[in-house]
């Protein structure tokens, strides 16, 4: 009788645990320090930031980066800012993942992007890494394009051989009073995410 009593434990036990389909990362791509702070290069970190303040959460130093989480319509989300620097945020990421089992479908990578105008944003379950270092470092570790990716638009406002001082500049005026609207319609499009799926995020979302 034993061991039928010991294989309808076994049976059980999975049930009392998260279900992995109901957790998210959303990984928010920038550079550490003050000096990155406010650049054009660390909207991935300002939107996470934006969105830990509005649920009331805050970030902690764990493991390869900053790490909060919280729940929303019996979702949760859990919040990563690497430290690794933008160029090696593929090891912070993938290491998340596996830590938290969360299958690569519910990832979200948020980041830059020169190609868009400023503040348009782009949501996307696939794609190359069109040039971006944080992106080509996430693509190698996971060993797949196959993963989501939310770019935030910063336009291409610079002179010929000018992009770096751009990307790692500070947001113009203008770009800062449109800011707190654009803050928080991402914010409302992470939680669309995992809440209402990636299809109809697109759809509501994308270009907007």
């Amino acid at each position: 009788m034993l061991p039928f009593f010991g294989r309808l434990l076994s049976k059980k036990q999975p049930q009392e645990q998260t279900d992995p389909m109901k957790k998210f990362l959303i990984a928010g791509l920038g550079n550490v320090g003050p000096k990155y702070h406010h650049t054009r290069h660390n909207i991935g970190f300002k939107i996470l930031d934006h969105l830990a303040e509005k649920e009331g959460v805050s970030f902690s130093t764990q493991k390869l980066g900053e790490i909060t989480s919280f729940k929303f319509k019996g979702r949760t989300f859990i919040l990563l800012k690497p430290s690794t620097f933008m160029n090696l945020s593929g090891k912070a990421v993938n290491y998340w993942l596996t830590k938290e089992k969360i299958p690569l479908e519910n990832l979200m990578v948020v980041t830059d992007d020169l190609n868009l105008s400023f503040g348009t944003f782009r949501i996307k379950t696939k794609g190359s890494d069109g040039g971006h270092n944080g992106l080509k470092d996430i693509q190698a570790h996971l060993n797949t394009t196959n993963y989501n990716r939310f770019r935030f638009g910063i336009s291409d406002e610079f002179s010929k051989g000018n992009q770096v001082n751009y990307v790692l500049g500070e947001w113009g005026e203008e770009e800062l009073k449109l800011m707190p609207e654009r803050l928080e319609k991402a914010a409302e499009a992470i939680k669309s995410f995992g809440t209402a799926g990636l299809n109809n995020t697109m759809n509501t979302f994308n270009g907007k």
